[in-house]
């Protein structure tokens, strides 16, 4: 047959698209909205919430002082946790089974101690101690074996109750609990990196020191830093326990004290939930911003390995992705 005489193809059939419906998605507003409607309906037309009160107690000089306690006892434990639970971590991973011993029997210990009991219990360790003094251990002991009936040797000392005040005592509570909980994020962050990788740096000549800060916690960080951000949140919250130790430059310590004072408890507590939420979403923007900082080169190897993939399967499999 000629070529001019081969029949043109039929123009394709245009595709008939139905879109899905999702119907119970319209239901599932509709309820919602309503249920946010009356939530909003409730907080305006309840006389109990007393906003003006709210408004009028809430920014008082004694509150800010509470909030700026709150702030500094979620920093300093934090920071002592951090760096405790990092090497509690690394105790952890020893070879060592002594030091591996000691780190499990740590945070076996204060991961079952809730953290009310333990600042409630740090609060009132002036009991044990009328001063802490250091110096020779057993001195006492020691020079009643050579007949020396007062032998003392200490370097310096200080009063128990003086030293161990509510701050310090919530501080030390929050921070020794916060550190068990880090040890188990840093080891778990630790451990999803490559082994591959530290040995390849140790065969380079690298320390042991050097490995860990240039090659295994930077690349640990992207899966340490969304629970440490939790921790943190978490952190900030567990602060109100403090004001049963008490320390009495905390915030919600301070809005309590309005509240009985005044008679007026429950707009206190409202104040209190207000002051947290907005804490709480300046540490939210905070993570997401540091989990996008250590996310960078991870995010673009992702997207590499995506398009390689893509461009293998055009290609017939002849571009393999790692």
């Amino acid at each position: 047959m000629a070529p001019d005489s081969v029949p043109a193809p039929a123009p394709p059939e245009p595709i008939k698209a139905v879109p899905v419906r999702h119907p119970w998605r319209w239901v599932l507003i509709a309820v919602l909205a309503v249920l946010a409607a009356m939530f909003v309906h409730l907080l305006v037309t309840n006389d109990h919430f007393q906003w003006a009160f709210i408004v009028d107690n809430a920014f008082r000089p004694p509150i800010i002082d509470g909030l700026r306690g709150t702030i500094l006892l979620t920093i300093f434990s934090m920071v002592i946790g951090v760096v405790l639970g990092v090497l509690i971590a690394m105790m952890r991973l020893s070879p060592n089974p002594v030091l591996r011993g000691v780190a499990w029997t740590y945070t076996w210990i204060f991961r079952a101690m809730p953290r009310l009991v333990l600042a409630v219990l740090f609060g009132n360790l002036g009991i044990l101690w009328e001063r802490l003094e250091f110096g020779l251990p057993f001195d006492t002991q020691i020079g009643r074996l050579f007949g020396i009936d007062d032998l003392r040797v200490r370097i310096f000392g200080l009063d128990a109750r003086t030293f161990l005040s509510g701050f310090v005592a919530g501080l030390l509570a929050l921070a020794l609990s916060e550190a068990a909980y880090m040890a188990e994020i840093v080891r778990a962050g630790i451990q999803s990196v490559d082994p591959g990788q530290a040995e390849a740096a140790e065969a380079l000549g690298m320390t042991r020191g050097q490995v860990l800060r240039r090659i295994v916690l930077p690349q640990a960080m992207r899966l340490i830093v969304p629970p440490t951000g939790n921790e943190t949140i978490a952190m900030l919250k567990d602060t109100a326990l403090v004001a049963y130790v008490p320390v009495t430059g905390e915030l919600f310590f301070q809005l309590q004290a309005v509240g009985h004072r005044t008679f007026v408890v429950f707009p206190m507590l409202v104040a209190a939930c207000g002051w947290y939420i907005l804490l709480t979403s300046v540490l939210l923007v905070a993570q997401h911003y540091i989990e996008r900082y250590f996310s960078r080169g991870y995010n673009r190897s992702q997207k590499a390995r995506a398009r390689l993939r893509d461009l293998g399967a055009e290609t017939g499999g002849r571009v393999t992705t790692v």
